[in-house]
């Protein structure tokens, strides 16, 4: 009978002992972070680099579609727009244009490059096709590398 009051005396702490055994300690969860930390940093840049270039294969879609959107501008108007009128002429009508089927991009809105800058476009030009349609790339200003490359429809 002694023997059971005393049992019972130590069955709240050996709860207590119980549930601290589950969870995790500091030293745990410190190996755990270092782990996931080490992970992130080696797969990270990978992950950067390719988000890059689907940036840059980004670019080169729209500048393919304003090609197509830009030849049916000149089905319809019979010349391509002057760097002056630029590529809003593909969503609003210049002022010297009798027949404009527009707007020949979708949304009616010429699209920005991936990194949110206005494509450049320039027409006459001395080479075919007989315009250019340029990104400057991620940092938005003429010529660059990497992912600063200018991107154009014309081969340089």
């Amino acid at each position: 009978m002694r023997q059971s009051a005393c049992l019972r005396t130590f069955a709240p702490a050996r709860r207590m002992f119980r549930a601290a055994s589950r969870g995790y300690t500091l030293i745990e969860m410190l190996v755990v972070l270092t782990i996931i930390g080490l992970i992130m940093g080696l797969i990270g840049p990978r992950v950067l680099a390719y988000l890059s270039d689907a940036r840059v294969k980004t670019a080169r879609l729209q500048i393919e579609s304003l090609s197509s959107a830009l030849d049916l501008f000149y089905l319809d108007a019979g010349r391509y727009p002057t760097t002056s009128e630029g590529l809003d002429a593909l969503t609003q009508q210049p002022s010297d244009t009798a027949v404009w089927n527009g707007p020949y991009v979708k949304g009616g809105k010429v699209p920005l490059d991936p990194w949110g800058h206005p494509y450049q476009y320039h027409s006459p030009v001395d080479h075919n096709p007989p315009y250019e349609i340029v990104s400057f790339g991620s940092d938005g200003r003429e010529g660059g590398t990497g992912n600063a490359a200018d991107i154009s429809n014309v081969e340089r």
